[in-house]
Formats: C-alpha cells, sequence, structure tokens
C-alpha cells in the first residue's frame, strides 16, 4: 500500500491543527491509502515523524499556519498550503500526490526561497504574523488568568499601601504581569524567526522590548519583527559569501551584534512616533464603549465570527488584550463573548432542529457545546466551510448580539481566555452568560430555519 505522510499546525494549535489532521486520514482512508499525520498543537509536537516514515513515503503535505522543519523533506514531493486546504481540501491534496503532480523539495537554500515567493505576500505576511500570534498566546493565557485570579482578593489587593493587600494575591499578581509583560517580545521574535529563523529571532526579541517600553505595542511589535526577520535574512545572504573559517565569527558575533544594533536603532527612532498612533486607536475604540456600544459589538462580533481564529479575529483578541493590560475589563468581556457565540450556534441549532442535521453533524454539535464554553471559536469551521457565503453571516450575527448585550450590561472579564471556566472572575456572570446565550439562540434559529429552507428546496427540484 502506498504511504504518504503530513504535518499540520495551527496559529494556536488547539482546533484546526486536528481537525486538518482528521480530515487527511478520513480522506486517505477513503482513497485506500496509508497516511501518517504529525501534528503540531498546543502541547508541541505528537506524532513525530521519523526517518523511516520519511523514507517510505511518496510524498508529503505540510497543511500548516505556523513554522515548521521542512527541510527534512528534502527531495520528496512537498505540498506546502495553508491548514484550512488540509481542512477543505484533504482528497485533493492527496491525489495530486498520487498523480505524480508535486515538484520535488531540493535542499538548496535558493530554492526555498523561490518558492516562498510564489506564494503570494499575503500569505506570507499571514504565516509570519501567526508564527508570532501561535508562540505569544500561552504567555497572554498564562499571565492574564494569574492576574485575574489575583483580583479574588480585591481589585487592589497586589498594592501594598491598599487594606485589601494580600501577600499571595501580589505573588500572583507579579508572575502574571511578568508573563503578561512578555507579550511583545516574544510576538515580536517569532515573527523574525518565521522569516530568518534564529538569527531573526536575537533581533527581534530586543525589538520587541524597546517596542514595549516605548509603548509601540503590538503595531511597533510588526513592524519590528518583520524588519528584523527580512534584514536579517538579506544580511546572512551577505555574510554567506565569507569564507568557511569565519562561520563561528558570522554566526555569533556579526550576525547578532548587527541585527540588534539596526533593530534597536529604528524602534528607537519609531517608538513614540509608533505609540501615539497605538494610543489613538486604543482611546478610540475604549470611547465606542459607552458612546456607541452597538456600534462597537457589531464591530467585535463581525470580527470574531468572520475567520474562526484567522487574522481577524485574532485582531479583535489582541486588542482586546492589549486593553486588558491596561486595566480595561470591559472590552474583552465582548471580544470573549463574540468568540464563544459561534459553536454555541452550532450546538444549539443542531439540538433545536435535528431533523435538518445528519448523525454525523448531530454529534459534531454536541462537541460545540464543549468547545463554545472554553472559549474554542475554531469549532464551527466544519460547519461553516460547507457554506461559507450564508454560514458565516449568519454566525456574525449572533456574535454580534452577544457582544452588543456584553457592552450594554458594563459586563467586565479581566481574563484573556477560558470561556466559562472563569465564571467566578467575571463581574456579571449571570448577565454575561445571558447575552451570549441569546446571541447564541439568535444565530442558531437563523441557521436552523436556513438548513431547513434548504432542505426543502432540494426536495422541490429532486
Amino acid at each position: 500500500m502506498k504511504k504518504i505522510i503530513a504535518v499540520t499546525g495551527c496559529p494556536t494549535g488547539i482546533a484546526h491543527t486536528f481537525m486538518a489532521e482528521e480530515a487527511l486520514k478520513n480522506a486517505a482512508k477513503e482513497l485506500g491509502i496509508e497516511i501518517k499525520v504529525e501534528t503540531n498543537g498546543a502541547a508541541g509536537v505528537e506524532n513525530e515523524l521519523t526517518k523511516k516514515d520519511i523514507e517510505e513515503a511518496i510524498g508529503v503535505i505540510v497543511a500548516s499556519d505556523k513554522h515548521v522543519d521542512v527541510e527534512r523533506f528534502n527531495g520528496k514531493p512537498v505540498i506546502e498550503t495553508s491548514v484550512q486546504d488540509g481542512i477543505r481540501r484533504p482528497k485533493e491534496l492527496i491525489q495530486k500526490i498520487l498523480d505524480g503532480n508535486v515538484p520535488i523539495r531540493k535542499d538548496e537554500v535558493k530554492f526555498t526561497r523561490k518558492e516562498e515567493e510564489k506564494q503570494s505576500v499575503g500569505r506570507q505576511i499571514y504565516r509570519h504574523l501567526m508564527n508570532g500570534v501561535s508562540n505569544m498566546l500561552p504567555f497572554v493565557v498564562a499571565g492574564g488568568v494569574l492576574i485575574a485570579v489575583s483580583f479574588f482578593w480585591g481589585i487592589y489587593s497586589a498594592d501594598p499601601n491598599s487594606e485589601q493587600y494580600n501577600e499571595i494575591a501580589a505573588m500572583l499578581n507579579a508572575i502574571g504581569g511578568h508573563a503578561f509583560g512578555l507579550m511583545v517580545p516574544i510576538f515580536t521574535a517569532f515573527i523574525a524567526a518565521s522569516i530568518s529563523n534564529r538569527p531573526g529571532m536575537i533581533a527581534g526579541f530586543i525589538g520587541g522590548i524597546i517596542a514595549n517600553e516605548t509603548g509601540a505595542g503590538f503595531l511597533g511589535g510588526i513592524i519590528a519583527g518583520f524588519f528584523a526577520g527580512y534584514f536579517m535574512l538579506w544580511l546572512t545572504k551577505v555574510l554567506s559569501r565569507l569564507p568557511r573559517e569565519f562561520e563561528g565569527l558570522k554566526s555569533i558575533f556579526l550576525l547578532p551584534l548587527l541585527g540588534v544594533l539596526l533593530t534597536g536603532t529604528l524602534m528607537t527612532i519609531l517608538g513614540k512616533p509608533v505609540a501615539q498612533i497605538n494610543d489613538s486607536m486604543m482611546n478610540w475604540l475604549s470611547s465606542l464603549q459607552n458612546a456607541n456600544p452597538i456600534l462597537l459589538g457589531i464591530v467585535i462580533g463581525c470580527m470574531s465570527a468572520f475567520d474562526f481564529g484567522g487574522p481577524v479575529n485574532k485582531a479583535a483578541y489582541v486588542t482586546g488584550t492589549i486593553l486588558l493590560g491596561q486595566g480595561n475589563y470591559y472590552f474583552m468581556a465582548g471580544v470573549s463573548a463574540a468568540c464563544i457565540t459561534p459553536p454555541l450556534i452550532i450546538a444549539l441549532a443542531t439540538t433545536i432542529f435535528k431533523q435538518e442535521f445528519t448523525q454525523d453533524e448531530r454529534a459534531a454539535g454536541l462537541v460545540n457545546y464543549i468547545l463554545g464554553f472554553t472559549h474554542i471559536t475554531e469549532g464551527a469551521i466544519p460547519f461553516a466551510a460547507k457554506d461559507p457565503l450564508r454560514v458565516i453571516p449568519i454566525l456574525m450575527i449572533g456574535s454580534s448580539v452577544s457582544s452588543i448585550l456584553t457592552y450594554m450590561m458594563h459586563v467586565q472579564v479581566p481574563a484573556p481566555h477560558g470561556g466559562f471556566l472563569i465564571l467566578p472572575l467575571v463581574t456579571k456572570p449571570f448577565q454575561w452568560v445571558l447575552a451570549i446565550f441569546v446571541g447564541s439562540i439568535t444565530g442558531a434559529i437563523l441557521y436552523g430555519l436556513y438548513r431547513r429552507n434548504r432542505r426543502r428546496k432540494m426536495g422541490e427540484m429532486l
């Protein structure tokens, strides 16, 4: 039996990674092909491909939106694509390998760069950004939740001058603050690393620290990350002309020195101007909370449900995280509500309108209750992928309703993740759950009616 191998990975490493794994395995089974899939999830690499697996394989599928080691596949037919393609087009990807329509991956550096140049600019930028986001998220979640837990002793429990002061709370707040404070440097470092590996990471990390200190935040981090990455890529190419004897001097001295110097200088100059732009954006979004909560809710709801953990969703999430770090807990409440809603819409629809869904869809709907309760938006992807032009707008409506109601009720959520697991930390937990339920049931009814109408039309055609 012919054998192929695959690697899947998504920015958060929670849902897309394993959905692509399952889709590829199912497609391989249908085509009568043996497959082994390595997953690059939140817990790290699982089911790692061995040297023997690679030697036996007739081709490789790399369906990932984060950096993975593809050099090991040199000499094999390799398809490099997005994790979404792994979910939506698994059979097509496998068939390409079977038909012999996949180029052999060569080991020359020049070939690698040419292959990347064939990708669209947007695809390259997205992949590098998502590598930064995926490595940043654990710091955000761990730090944010620890800070939120410290509030159990009072909102000022970490302040030694307050009557609420508690040593345990102060310790948790400090630990969380250190993790939270590394968000931008980690984000920046891994953007740069995605472009130029280790040399980029060093320069990117320093650029991220300066962006943090100057107040340039994530916008500054993006600038520093891409500058460090591409500058180090260019510098590595230039210095590759040096004799082999200077390899140690190049990698240990010249590359880090020049990278840190140039990236640091750039961010020192741009830090304050970028910080002003950053502050203006944050202040405008913050002002919408009271001035126009409906408009803010619509914007956040549509962004959160648009691409299920993709760049648009992450833009809303990162904005909420930034404001969370500034002590604004209202904004994140709406973002969290909007992210929780899509999988709950699917779950409720498959429960209320059972006859409109297949047995497999109903089973997947039950899983979406768990995914929704724990703030994993990606659970809605398999349903949205079947009819995105109709299903995504329905999910956006539901998320917008949840977000609007959350802002109108002035709910505060001090943690950046966790879904209903963080209810004890929410200022108005009942109102927050109610807002999410209203948005979810609204979307579920719309989705269920759409499915019913579609089934009737198909019946009439038959």
